[in-house]
């Protein structure tokens, strides 16, 4: 029995469970994680919970659910999938069925990523504004954008709030009952910086434990040579496991721009620098079979359409990049046979693995129904 005058016992200090990142075989070791977010296994699981309950739009009613997975689909490499019943042509809409401005980038080895999230890369560690800097932004602004789940950060909280079992998920992860958006948001970017890729066919090869086929290894040497495919610089190879550099590039697509107060999405209105009119960010091609349409508009359904496209159809302007070496060939110029060789390489980059995750696929249960 505890006196008037005796001391009440100390609560028990907040002590979540620091998680490590096992580095893939020739991965890099720098990370980006924000020092104000170190990864927890209790981050992470509450992480993984709200990005697949929909309840985290705000809203109750089933048929106005919307979570991160309704688009962000792991059997698609998060990504809706070119053959998505609702998001036709693997374009997508929100809840009010306003589209989204551009196509899906895939989740994938994001803890990577250091030059800037988004086709334009506005989300980065540049941006002047503290609010737009890293995945944990990207949470927030999909709650409210018209053309995602078009909520209001106080709605979503206090909903997750009042699910029972939330509370103290939240309080394992970040020491307190009280769920904020900005802990839902740091708990979400912890669970998105597991999502690594590091098994497919290519990595396999890489570690010798499988041969790659005469056709795929034909693929790779166009891949990663100036006289062949030239993938390489924009998409890394030997020394590049991203298999992107995660930066900008004028690609030779267009030879006009709308100007900077019609297209406010391309590298040009984050840097305000003219020759980052018409640049987009290199996609990775981890998965990429998965992740159609291609480029920031869609304008290309297939593999092959892209590979046609650098090969034969590039748009010269003074904007294009200067590691568009073929530029004034209007492109690569692959024969049949090449081009073949070079998809076969691409599809090695499928990671089965990363699809079939049941680490990174939805819980069996939700806080409220243990």
């Amino acid at each position: 029995m505890i006196s008037c005058g005796e001391d009440k016992p100390e609560p028990e200090p907040f002590q979540p469970t620091p998680y490590q990142i096992e580095v893939p075989y020739g991965f890099p070791t720098i990370f980006n994680i924000p020092e104000d977010n170190p990864m927890t296994v209790e981050g992470i699981e509450l992480g993984r919970y709200l990005f697949y309950d929909g309840r985290m739009s705000g809203r109750t009613h089933p048929d106005s659910l919307m979570s991160c997975a309704t688009c962000h689909i792991q059997a698609n490499s998060f990504e809706c999938g070119i053959n998505h019943p609702e998001y036709i042509g693997g374009f997508t809409h929100g809840i009010t069925g306003k589209p989204t401005p551009h196509v899906m980038l895939p989740m994938i080895n994001l803890v990577w990523n250091s030059y800037g999230y988004l086709w334009n890369g506005f989300v980065s560690k540049d941006n002047p504004n503290p609010n737009y800097r890293n995945i944990e932004a990207l949470v927030w602004m999909g709650i409210v954008a018209e053309h995602e789940m078009n909520s209001d950060t106080n709605l979503a909280k206090e909903t997750i709030q009042n699910i029972p079992g939330y509370p103290e998920l939240f309080k394992k992860a970040f020491g307190s009952e009280t769920v904020t958006v900005k802990n839902m948001s740091k708990a979400i970017a912890q669970f998105i910086r597991t999502l690594i890729s590091a098994n497919s066919k290519f990595d396999k090869y890489m570690r010798g434990e499988v041969q790659l086929t005469q056709s795929e290894l034909s693929g790779f040497v166009l891949f990663t040579t100036e006289e062949g495919a030239d993938c390489f610089h924009c998409h890394g190879g030997f020394g590049n496991p991203m298999f992107t550099t995660n930066l900008f590039y004028n690609n030779g697509k267009d030879s006009l721009f709308t100007g900077q107060f019609e297209d406010l999405r391309d590298r040009y209105h984050v840097t305000g620098d003219p020759m980052d009119l018409g640049a987009y960010k290199a996609t990775t091609l981890r998965n990429i079979e998965l992740t159609g349409p291609y480029m920031h508009d869609g304008r290309f359904a297939t593999l092959d359409d892209v590979i046609n496209f650098y090969s034969h159809d590039l748009v010269w302007s003074p904007y294009v990049n200067p590691l568009m070496h073929h530029i004034n060939n209007q492109g690569v110029q692959l024969t049949p046979q090449e081009k073949a060789d070079l998809k076969a390489f691409i599809q090695t980059l499928r990671d089965d693995e990363f699809l079939t995750n049941p680490d990174f696929g939805p819980p069996d249960k939700f806080p409220d129904e243990e």
